[in-house]
């Protein structure tokens, strides 16, 4: 397991990161999500060891990281750092033989893996020559050749169509599946929200929120609540401790103001004998998001709700 704790980093005097802590489990994905500037990309490199630290310790298994542990990680920058003229293959069997593999472990480790990753048919095409989505897909692979039991990815789905993205999802879904802590950051909040198992939430240098996908949602989870009867849900409109968020006919989402105003409405509404539904709501990641920017960031950090839509988007 890796794991921060208290990570500081100053540039001269602004403190760009504060006290971060966290861990990556193994065989578990972790989306790191935060707005543009928060922090996630310098909390990467230090863990990699790009960036020195003013305080705080980064461990592996409890123990403090070596350069020999590094060497195990793989990493993909959010800019592509490929050699643009080389050919795929050639450029992913050239990092693998970096790793100690040599010539044949080293093309068959690459070419296996371009083929899982959906390059089989460009092995001989220059970097240059590919688009974005599979320079992409390209970067990625230079990250997994030498089977590494910690992956940290900066922003691996961006550009990637929805198939490419399921694609690479899968990757990192069998990765994690061997036991490979994968810590990754993304802006595609439903894309996190559909992979992850663990999420951190982090803006203004400082982690707002840290745990499992589904703890996370029990912690921001509210009293909204989805009705949908055969019969008019109108007389929702007249109920003491309810707000009708969205009506139409049969159909209502409201939020209630206790556990008991909620039992109340289920049990008018199944002795009207309409009740086709009724379900608690449970929160999106996009939701929590900006409910913890808004609630637990100070005033000068606080994102405006254009901006939250957009790192949403």
């Amino acid at each position: 397991m890796l794991e921060l704790r208290g990570i500081t980093k100053n540039y001269g005097t602004h403190r760009v990161l504060d006290d971060v802590g966290f861990t990556v489990p193994d065989g578990r994905l972790t989306g790191f999500v935060g707005g543009n500037g928060a922090g996630k990309t310098t909390t990467m490199r230090i863990m990699l060891g790009v960036l020195s630290r003013d305080a705080g310790e980064v461990t592996l298994d409890g123990a403090a990281l070596t350069a020999s542990d590094r060497r195990r990680f793989g990493y993909m920058p959010e800019e592509r750092g490929l050699y643009p003229k080389m050919k795929v293959l050639e450029q992913i069997v050239y990092l693998a033989r970096l790793h100690g593999f040599s010539k044949t472990d080293a093309t068959t480790r690459a070419r296996a893996l371009l083929e899982e990753l959906g390059l089989g048919e460009r092995l001989d095409d220059n970097i240059e020559t590919l688009s974005l989505g599979n320079q992409q897909r390209a970067q990625i692979a230079a990250a997994l050749v030498h089977d590494p039991e910690v992956l940290i990815l900066d922003e691996p789905f961006s550009g990637l169509d929805p198939l490419a993205v399921d694609v690479v999802a899968g990757v990192l879904q069998s990765r994690a599946a061997q036991g490979v802590g994968v810590l990754f950051s993304s802006h595609q909040l439903d894309v996190v929200e559909r992979l992850c198992d663990d999420l951190v939430i982090i803006a203004g240098g400082t982690i707002r929120a840290a745990g499992t996908r589904d703890e996370l949602r029990r912690r921001h989870e509210g009293h909204r609540y989805e009705l949908v009867s055969t019969g008019d849900a109108g007389w929702l409109r007249g109920e003491p401790g309810i707000e009708v968020v969205e009506f139409d006919g049969g159909y209502a989402l409201f939020d209630v103001d206790s556990d008991g105003t909620a039992q109340r409405v289920l049990q008018r509404a199944v002795a009207a004998g309409d009740v086709l539904s009724f379900s608690p709501q449970h929160p999106t990641l996009a939701q929590i998001f900006a409910q913890v920017i808004q609630d637990d960031a100070s005033p000068e950090d606080r994102m405006p709700q254009d901006r939250t839509q957009e790192v949403a988007s």
